[in-house]
C-alpha cells in the first residue's frame, strides 16, 4: 500500500490537547471539559460508522 494515497486523520481542534490547565478559571476548566466530551462523542461517532461500513462489507463480501 503506498503511504500517499492514506489521507491523514483529521487533527483535533487547535490547543484542545495537552493545554495547561494551571491558568484556567472554573468556568474556562467546565467549558474545556465540554469541548473534550464533544470530541469524545465525535470520536465515538466515528467508531460506530466505521463499525457499520465493516459489517455493510463483510456481509457482502464475507469476513
Amino acid at each position: 500500500m503506498d503511504t500517499d494515497d492514506v489521507a491523514p486523520p483529521p487533527a483535533p481542534p487547535l490547543g484542545l490537547l495537552g493545554r495547561n490547565l494551571d491558568g484556567m478559571s472554573l468556568a474556562d476548566l467546565a467549558d474545556y471539559i465540554e469541548q473534550l466530551k464533544a470530541e469524545q462523542a465525535r470520536a465515538e461517532a466515528m467508531i460506530e460508522a466505521k463499525k457499520a461500513a465493516r459489517a455493510g462489507a463483510e456481509s457482502i463480501f464475507g469476513g
